[in-house]
């Protein structure tokens, strides 16, 4: 059985609206109330919280952004590119990865309200991240990019929102 098909199996990794497959690893009991957090959140959020998430071969996860911070942390596989739209005239790509001599890191920062997408560079191979998310991911914090207006937004950078969106 081929490794990325065995740790979708043993993490219980199902398929995540952005592409690739993640389950969700710890929520925190904490709590943060409504009235303590930016207005950008309509509710209470929990503290933090953690995820697995893989991608092999082809597979991607698309142009997204949320509303708070994750921290991304490479486990296993091959080197994971992140790319991260800083404004119209820049993508910036971190390499997620463990060969630390060529450029790589073990974890990386993308800051809340960041267009970001993510790719394994060996398309014949798998990486295995997690990712932790601050105050904790909800789905109404999660925003999947539209082709058409992120091509409107940041015309420059057309052939990777083509690529990388769905």
């Amino acid at each position: 059985m081929e490794i990325f098909k065995h740790l979708i199996e043993n993490l219980n990794l199902k398929e995540h609206p952005e592409g690739g497959f993640y389950k969700e690893v710890f929520r925190s009991n904490l709590k943060i109330k409504k009235e303590f957090l930016p207005l950008k959140y309509k509710n209470d959020r929990c503290l933090f919280t953690s995820i697995y998430f893989l991608l092999y071969g082809n597979k991607f996860s698309a142009f997204h952004k949320l509303k708070s911070d994750e921290i991304w942390h490479f486990y296993e596989g091959t080197r994971l590119l992140i790319h991260i739209i800083e404004n119209k005239y820049s993508v910036k790509t971190i390499r997620l990865g463990d060969d630390l001599e060529n450029g790589d890191t073990f974890q990386t920062v993308i800051k809340s309200g960041h267009w970001f997408a993510a790719e394994v560079e060996d398309k014949n191979s798998y990486s295995l991240v997690g990712c932790t998310v601050s105050p904790g991911f909800e789905y109404d914090d999660f925003e999947l990019g539209k082709r058409s207006r992120l091509i409107r937004l940041y015309p420059k950078h057309k052939k990777i929102i083509e690529r990388l969106t769905r």
